[in-house]
């Protein structure tokens, strides 16, 4: 009885101050699992709090955004450069059209062209902007690997541009060969050397539209903006010995 009017009485102390852990003073046994209960409680509460912070933190002022209703379950990034013209893309943040800002929604390589000069405008693929509305803005910072340097743009895209990407057109599609309603929903990023941008929209049936060409500033900071001065590699063989046998083409795109 007094070790059962001991938990009890814990049980009552850990009630009337949720702050304090009172150990009671009954068998080990009563004592462990008195314990282990209060413990994983807390541990519910902090992987609830964990999760509620993770959702919030890309939006602006910690909020949660509502869902987002577009008539697709995600839009597109991609990238692309012209062959040989290595980029590495730090990252891509996007405002979104109800004021919400998310933050490196993507990164990493670029596709490439055919040919060093000129551009093959857009291209189909890239990686899905799971949960966020239309964009706003497109805030872009990229290594020119062959300069090299680091450039930073913050693209504006069009009210038109939105108004397409949920526009439905029928569209004869290859794969899987017949006509279907499609959206162009992809927006396909273009880098070259000097800090050129292309920004095309398309969708994977559908033609690219090229929405402008933009051009960027080079990163006071340098690579990863830590004054280090250290890109994320050198050219790859191939890519150096074509530059220094024809130069990189600037004006060419």
């Amino acid at each position: 009885m007094e070790a059962g009017n001991s938990t009890v009485n814990a049980h009552l102390n850990l009630r009337r101050n949720p702050d304090v852990i009172v150990l009671p003073s009954g068998p080990p046994r009563l004592q462990v699992r008195s314990i282990a209960c209060h413990l994983f409680s807390m541990r519910r509460l902090f992987c609830a709090v964990v999760l509620l912070l993770s959702l919030s933190a890309c939006a602006t002022g910690g909020s949660i955004p509502p869902p987002v209703k577009l008539p697709y379950p995600a839009w597109y990034v991609g990238f692309a450069a012209p062959k040989h013209m290595e980029v590495w893309v730090e990252s891509v943040d996007v405002l979104d059209q109800r004021g919400y800002v998310f933050f490196n929604v993507h990164g990493g390589v670029a596709g490439y062209t055919r040919k060093p000069d000129g551009w093959h405008k857009g291209g189909s693929g890239g990686k899905p902007i799971n949960n966020v509305d239309l964009p706003d803005q497109l805030l872009l910072r990229w290594q020119s690997l062959v300069e090299p340097q680091a450039y930073k743009i913050s693209i504006r895209i069009p009210q038109w541009v939105r108004a397409e990407m949920v526009r439905p057109t029928e569209a004869f599609c290859l794969v899987p060969n017949k006509w279907k309603k499609d959206y162009r929903n992809v927006i396909t990023l273009g880098m070259a050397p000097g800090g050129i941008v292309m920004v095309w929209m398309g969708g994977p049936c559908l033609g690219f539209k090229e929405v402008g060409r933009y051009q960027a500033k080079v990163e006071p900071l340098g690579p990863y903006r830590n004054g280090k001065g250290l890109f994320y590699r050198a050219p790859n063989p191939k890519a150096q010995a074509w530059i220094d046998q024809h130069g990189i083409p600037y004006g060419s795109w």
